[in-house]
C-alpha cells in the first residue's frame, strides 16, 4: 500500500488472504517517496514466491504502475478515496501505456482484489480453488438467508 493510511481498506484483502490460509506480505511503499524499495519489492517478489500483487494507491496512484512496470506478476490496483472520490485514483491505475497491464478494481474495493488474487491462484492450486468456492458458496447462502429474512418482514402493500 503506499501508506499506512491505507490500512483500514486493505484490512479487507488481508482478512480474506488470512481465512483462505494463503501467505501474504504487507508493506507500506511509496513510488514517491521510497521508490528504490519499491524497484526491489517489485524485481524480487517472484524470487521470493510471490505470485499476484495487490498494490493499493490514492491520489496519483503510481504504485501499481510502477511495480508493473518491474515485474511479470500479476498486478492488481485497489485505487484508495483520498481526493476527488478516489477518481483521480482510479484514473491513476486504468490509464496504463500498452504493455503494462493492472487489473483494477473499485474505489476501496481491496476485498474485491483478494478475491480475484485467490482466483488467479486457484488456476494452479486446487486448494485454494476450493477455498475460492467456499467462499463463494458463503456469498450465495448470505443473499438466501437474507431474502428469508426479508420474507418474515410485513408491510401493508408488500406481496411477497
Amino acid at each position: 500500500m503506499g501508506s499506512t493510511s491505507d490500512l483500514p481498506i486493505m484490512e479487507k484483502a488481508a482478512k480474506l488472504l488470512d481465512e483462505c490460509e494463503i501467505p501474504f506480505e504487507m508493506l507500506a511503499l511509496s513510488a514517491h517517496r521510497t521508490p528504490a524499495e519499491v524497484e526491489e519489492f517489485a524485481k524480487n517478489a517472484r524470487s521470493r514466491g510471490i505470485k499476484v500483487i495487490i498494490a493499493a494507491a490514492g491520489m496519483a496512484a503510481h504504485l501499481p504502475g510502477v511495480i508493473a512496470s518491474m515485474t511479470t506478476l500479476p498486478v492488481i490496483g485497489v485505487p484508495i478515496k483520498s481526493g476527488m472520490e478516489g477518481l483521480d485514483a482510479l484514473l491513476a491505475i486504468v490509464q496504463m501505456p500498452p504493455g503494462i497491464p493492472v487489473a483494477t478494481v473499485g474505489v476501496n474495493a481491496a476485498l474485491n482484489a483478494a478475491i480475484l488474487a485467490t482466483q488467479i491462484l486457484a488456476l494452479g492450486d486446487e486448494t485454494v480453488a476450493s477455498k475460492v468456492e467456499k467462499y463463494k458458496t458463503g456469498l450465495t447462502k448470505k443473499i438466501v438467508d437474507a431474502n428469508q429474512e426479508l420474507a418474515s418482514i410485513k408491510y401493508k402493500f408488500k406481496t411477497n
